[in-house]
């Protein structure tokens, strides 16, 4: 057959773009595409050697699995090749798949398959002979691997010396080594708080901890394993099934997955497809579809291998997690906090069976860190119902005029000044009770009850109020009207009217408790009082700049930019005038003498039960200069123990915190 030069020079650009990914994704744990889009390339690879055989080669990428492995390791030569799966993309190619086993079988009855999750992370084939483990390899290129056995040594769940004494005197497993989701989180977490890269997602975490030179890192990293097959065994197979064979390796202490079934017939493995479908982003690690194997060993003889795969196994892929896609705009969202977030607008693509428009892309310097600019070609992540995320931009194809962006100067909601503490990289809106989106929330801490006490206003009504547009700051509560309250979904005659009265009553206030009621950024109860009881008027306060805050106990520097950034703005003043005209009052702050305030300077705890309500307790210690904080730390003075007080008893025990019971906390109270 002639082979057409198009398909000549095709199938040579796809193996060169395959074998470069190959490299990326096994020898540097850096892919540079989505899982999908490798899938594409190799397919249709596939199908141009298939339409003209004499294009196949030994070197193709579809004659061998993955790329050569790294020279920092040794190699170890597979005694039995760790072959790849062939995929399937649709219940269809599944169908399809059944049927040819049948017909090599020649077998008119339902096949029954073995059928596991799998895992997205590293193969790797454990050697043991006499029950001890001797050698780890990963899979490589197949025929040859990488030595990892002293890394794999430090995993926890692969065991050094086998249980019992039944085992063969050779018995090679394969398996998956994968990163829990829970320590990948924590493991980023650390990285970032210590200033270094984290990993894009758990497999190249578990490829990147299994591939260090030095075990002892591998030792700190939170890796997994569990088996789902078998290289050389010494004795022979070890049962009659795949499912009972895997089965007995838990009996020698190995870990193999608590999801592998045996089903019957390509209904059943498609009802099992589903399942794990469903069940997903449930599952503590991630996986990308579902294997299946003839479960009869002596049908797997019978169907035997293709150059690169088993004719008796199949794994059906899920929808791809990830997919390119081209970034169209950046736009700003304000959250109920006042927090500014980056979301990416894109050219709508399907990930995960959804189409997806947009991403978040999380702060600005997630943005800076992967150099994400408008124009890009961008890689779209989405795992299960986790909101789409941007993984990372595709530098080489970016146009020549994109800009790298930049967070606006002002609220793109109401206009207010953005502030950023140095602490977080979250950038807020200062405008708190006057900005749009933070509306509803503002209005629902003003009214709480440690704020103003507004009886019966909760969340529902209060969304209510806003929706229909009777409330658009604090000071509205108390321009309502009964007619107007009345008139509400669910609000009855007596409802409306309690709720006038409960707005009556709570302009008598606190100067502390009016002060932590407007939500200013990071002033809570404690240094709301603290700023009552420093400045005693209202004017005072608004007029210190930050210098002079920060002499007050529990005001920092961040803080006090919080202050004077809220009340120099024009609308905050505004809000607060109108509440102040609506009635809103408090006696005199009676200015405390310095010499009363015997716990200043000192950090309570309160925990267990205890006579009087905690409040009540709390309130007396504040009155008295004293900070008081939820948990127990190495900051803290005191530890407040009633009865049945727990995890804080104990860590303040280890921490050599006091612990005061309700006498000693009387007579410290009584000086």
């Amino acid at each position: 057959m002639t082979i057409p030069a198009s398909a000549m020079s095709r199938a040579v650009e796809l193996r060169d773009l395959i074998n470069l990914h190959n490299y990326h994704y096994y020898a540097l744990d850096d892919p540079q595409i989505p899982d999908s889009e490798y899938d594409r390339l190799l397919r249709e690879l596939q199908d141009l050697e298939s339409q003209y055989p004499d294009l196949v080669t030994s070197e193709s990428p579809t004659q061998r699995v993955g790329a050569l492995p790294l020279d920092g390791f040794g190699e170890v030569t597979h005694r039995v090749p760790m072959l790849s799966l062939d995929n399937a993309f649709t219940d269809t190619e599944m169908q399809d798949f059944d049927r040819r086993v049948r017909e090599r079988l020649d077998y008119s009855e339902a096949v029954l398959y073995a059928a596991e999750p799998k895992l997205d992370g590293l193969a790797i084939s454990l050697r043991y002979e006499g029950g001890v483990l001797v050698q780890a390899a990963t899979r490589g290129d197949g025929s040859k691997g990488e030595d990892v056995t002293l890394n794999v040594r430090t995993i926890p769940s692969v065991p050094l010396r086998l249980i019992g004494d039944d085992w063969p005197e050779v018995l090679e497993v394969r398996g998956e080594i994968y990163m829990p989701l829970a320590g990948f989180n924590q493991l980023n977490i650390r990285a970032q708080a210590s200033g270094e890269k984290g990993f894009a997602n758990p497999r190249n975490a578990a490829a990147g901890s299994l591939r260090q030179l030095d075990p002892r890192i591998t030792a700190q990293r939170p890796l997994a394993m569990y088996c789902y097959g078998f290289g050389e065994i010494s004795s022979g197979p070890l049962a009659d099934t795949q499912s009972e064979g895997i089965k007995r390796l838990t009996d020698w202490g190995l870990r193999i997955s608590p999801e592998m079934r045996v089903v019957k017939g390509v209904e059943g493995c498609l009802d099992y497809y589903r399942q794990m479908g469903e069940r997903r982003a449930s599952l503590d690690y991630d996986i990308d579809g579902v294997v299946f194997k003839v479960d009869s060993l002596d049908q797997q003889r019978q169907l035997g291998f293709v150059s690169r795969a088993p004719r008796w196994a199949i794994a059906q892929k899920f929808p791809a997690q990830e997919e390119m896609t081209e970034l169209l705009a950046i736009d700003i969202q304000v959250g109920r906090t006042g927090a500014l977030t980056p979301v990416a607008r894109l050219q709508p693509v399907t990930v995960a069976g959804v189409t997806v428009t947009n991403a978040t892309l999380h702060n600005e310097d997630e943005i800076k860190r992967k150099d994400i600019r408008v124009g890009d070609t961008v890689i779209i992540r989405r795992a299960g119902d986790v909101i789409p995320q941007v993984v990372r931009s595709i530098a080489e194809r970016r146009p020549a005029n994109a800009l790298p962006f930049v967070m606006p100067d002002h609220c793109p909601e109401c206009g207010s000044d953005v502030i950023r503490d140095e602490a977080e990289a979250t950038i807020r809106c200062s405008g708190g009770l006057f900005c749009p989106a933070q509306r509803r929330q503002a209005i629902k801490h003003f009214a709480a009850r440690r704020a103003m006490d507004v009886e019966g206003l909760g969340d529902k009504l209060v969304d209510q109020l806003v929706a229909v547009g009777l409330v658009e700051t604090p000071a509205d509560l108390y321009k309502l009207t009964l007619p107007a309250v009345e008139g509400l979904e669910r609000m009855g005659r007596k409802s409306a009217e309690n709720l006038l009265q409960a707005l009556e009553k709570s302009k008598q206030t606190t100067f502390g408790r009016f002060l932590f009621a407007l939500g200013i950024r990071e002033v809570g109860e404690a240094t709301a009082n603290a700023l009552a009881k420093h400045y005693g008027t209202l004017d005072q306060l608004m007029q210190a700049d930050t210098e002079a805050l920060q002499q007050v106990s529990d005001v920092g520097p961040i803080v006090a930019e919080h202050l004077v950034t809220f009340f120099k703005q024009p609308h905050n003043q505004e809000v607060i005038q109108a509440l102040l005209d609506a009635g809103v009052e408090w006696e005199p702050v009676e200015m405390p003498d310095v010499d009363s305030l015997t716990l200043a300077g000192k950090t309570f705890v309160i925990t267990g039960t205890l006579s009087l309500p905690r409040d009540e307790i709390k309130q007396k210690l504040l009155n008295l200069g004293a900070k008081v904080t939820g948990s127990v730390s190495k900051k803290t003075d005191y530890l407040i123990a009633g009865e049945d007080a727990g995890s804080k008893r104990a860590k303040a025990e280890a921490l050599g915190v006091v612990i005061l019971d309700e006498d000693q906390l009387n007579a410290l109270l009584a000086g």
